[in-house]
Protein backbone atom coordinates (compact mmCIF):
# COMPACT_ATOMS: atom_id res chain seq x y z
CA UNK A 1 0.00 0.00 0.00
CA UNK A 2 1.47 3.34 -0.91
CA UNK A 3 0.72 6.14 1.21
CA UNK A 4 1.39 9.80 0.32
CA UNK A 5 0.83 12.96 2.43
CA UNK A 6 0.30 17.08 1.83
CA UNK A 7 -0.53 20.27 3.73
CA UNK A 8 -4.07 21.77 2.72
CA UNK A 9 -4.20 24.88 3.52
CA UNK A 10 -8.04 24.94 4.37
CA UNK A 11 -9.89 24.12 7.71
CA UNK A 12 -10.16 20.32 8.23
CA UNK A 13 -13.91 20.36 8.45
CA UNK A 14 -13.78 21.63 4.41
CA UNK A 15 -11.49 19.13 3.30
CA UNK A 16 -13.31 16.11 4.99
CA UNK A 17 -16.60 17.22 3.89
CA UNK A 18 -15.38 17.81 -0.08
CA UNK A 19 -13.45 14.48 -0.12
CA UNK A 20 -16.69 12.16 1.32
CA UNK A 21 -18.96 14.08 -1.26
CA UNK A 22 -18.85 11.86 -4.00
CA UNK A 23 -20.73 14.77 -6.18
CA UNK A 24 -17.59 16.44 -6.25
CA UNK A 25 -14.90 13.50 -6.86
CA UNK A 26 -15.30 13.83 -10.76
CA UNK A 27 -13.95 17.84 -10.22
CA UNK A 28 -10.61 16.74 -8.89
CA UNK A 29 -10.01 12.79 -9.58
CA UNK A 30 -8.21 12.26 -13.00
CA UNK A 31 -10.44 10.18 -15.69
CA UNK A 32 -13.45 9.89 -13.60
CA UNK A 33 -16.12 10.16 -15.57
CA UNK A 34 -18.73 8.91 -12.74
CA UNK A 35 -19.60 8.71 -9.70
CA UNK A 36 -22.95 6.90 -8.20
CA UNK A 37 -23.52 6.47 -4.92
CA UNK A 38 -25.59 3.19 -4.35
CA UNK A 39 -26.28 3.49 -0.91
CA UNK A 40 -25.71 6.19 2.14
CA UNK A 41 -25.61 6.40 5.79
CA UNK A 42 -28.39 8.53 7.43
CA UNK A 43 -26.25 11.59 7.87
CA UNK A 44 -25.70 11.25 4.24
CA UNK A 45 -22.02 9.94 3.72
CA UNK A 46 -21.90 7.40 1.08
CA UNK A 47 -21.38 3.47 2.08
CA UNK A 48 -21.34 2.50 -1.77
CA UNK A 49 -20.06 4.03 -4.60
CA UNK A 50 -20.16 2.84 -8.41
CA UNK A 51 -16.77 4.76 -10.27
CA UNK A 52 -16.56 4.75 -14.24
CA UNK A 53 -13.76 5.98 -15.46
CA UNK A 54 -12.90 7.26 -18.79
CA UNK A 55 -11.64 3.38 -20.07
CA UNK A 56 -13.83 0.34 -19.52
CA UNK A 57 -12.67 0.56 -15.96
CA UNK A 58 -16.00 0.32 -13.85
CA UNK A 59 -16.25 -1.03 -10.08
CA UNK A 60 -18.06 -0.49 -6.53
CA UNK A 61 -16.40 0.32 -3.58
CA UNK A 62 -17.67 -0.06 0.17
CA UNK A 63 -16.16 3.04 2.66
CA UNK A 64 -16.21 2.82 6.30
CA UNK A 65 -15.90 5.91 8.75
CA UNK A 66 -13.88 6.72 11.65
CA UNK A 67 -15.91 10.24 12.10
CA UNK A 68 -13.80 10.93 15.32
CA UNK A 69 -10.52 10.44 13.83
CA UNK A 70 -11.56 11.99 10.55
CA UNK A 71 -10.52 8.44 8.24
CA UNK A 72 -12.84 6.84 5.79
CA UNK A 73 -11.56 3.63 4.41
CA UNK A 74 -12.87 1.68 1.01
CA UNK A 75 -12.57 -1.51 -0.19
CA UNK A 76 -13.84 -3.16 -2.86
CA UNK A 77 -17.38 -4.55 -3.37
CA UNK A 78 -16.97 -7.97 -3.13
CA UNK A 79 -14.32 -9.25 -5.84
CA UNK A 80 -14.47 -6.45 -7.96
CA UNK A 81 -11.70 -7.17 -10.35
CA UNK A 82 -9.67 -3.81 -10.78
CA UNK A 83 -10.99 -2.03 -8.23
CA UNK A 84 -8.92 -0.09 -5.06
CA UNK A 85 -8.72 -0.32 -1.45
CA UNK A 86 -7.12 2.15 1.67
CA UNK A 87 -7.54 5.09 3.31
CA UNK A 88 -7.98 9.44 3.81
CA UNK A 89 -6.86 10.46 6.94
CA UNK A 90 -7.52 14.16 7.57
CA UNK A 91 -5.86 15.90 10.91
CA UNK A 92 -6.06 19.71 11.89
CA UNK A 93 -2.54 21.82 11.40
CA UNK A 94 -1.86 25.06 12.52
CA UNK A 95 -3.53 26.64 9.22
CA UNK A 96 -4.95 23.89 7.53
CA UNK A 97 -4.99 20.50 7.18
CA UNK A 98 -2.63 17.22 6.75
CA UNK A 99 -4.20 15.14 4.27
CA UNK A 100 -2.74 11.24 3.88
CA UNK A 101 -4.04 9.11 1.27
CA UNK A 102 -3.15 5.58 1.39
CA UNK A 103 -3.93 3.41 -2.02
CA UNK A 104 -3.68 -0.45 -2.81
CA UNK A 105 -4.37 -1.67 -6.53
CA UNK A 106 -6.39 -4.37 -7.18
CA UNK A 107 -3.85 -7.32 -8.51
CA UNK A 108 -5.81 -7.87 -12.06
CA UNK A 109 -5.72 -3.54 -12.66
CA UNK A 110 -3.68 -2.70 -15.99
CA UNK A 111 -0.96 -0.86 -15.88
CA UNK A 112 -3.37 2.40 -17.65
CA UNK A 113 -5.72 1.85 -14.79
CA UNK A 114 -3.21 2.31 -12.28
CA UNK A 115 -1.70 5.61 -14.13
CA UNK A 116 -5.44 7.18 -13.26
CA UNK A 117 -5.11 6.02 -9.38
CA UNK A 118 -1.41 7.16 -8.54
CA UNK A 119 -1.22 8.29 -5.12
CA UNK A 120 1.01 11.11 -5.38
CA UNK A 121 -1.80 12.66 -8.31
CA UNK A 122 -4.61 12.20 -6.57
CA UNK A 123 -2.87 14.01 -3.67
CA UNK A 124 -1.35 16.98 -5.78
CA UNK A 125 -5.12 17.11 -7.65
CA UNK A 126 -7.08 16.74 -4.22
CA UNK A 127 -5.16 19.79 -2.54
CA UNK A 128 -4.72 21.87 -5.70
CA UNK A 129 -8.68 21.55 -6.01
CA UNK A 130 -9.02 22.15 -2.81
CA UNK A 131 -6.61 25.41 -3.21
CA UNK A 132 -8.98 26.78 -5.79
CA UNK A 133 -11.37 29.47 -4.11
CA UNK A 134 -13.56 26.79 -2.40
CA UNK A 135 -14.47 29.09 0.43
Amino acid sequence: MQIVSAAVARPIDRCWRAFTDAATMTAWVPGLRTADVIEARPDGLPLEVRFGFATTLRYALRYTYDLPAHVVRWEPKESALGAVRGFARFEALTGGTRFTYALEHDTGRKAAERAFDNPNTLVEAFSRWMHEDRD
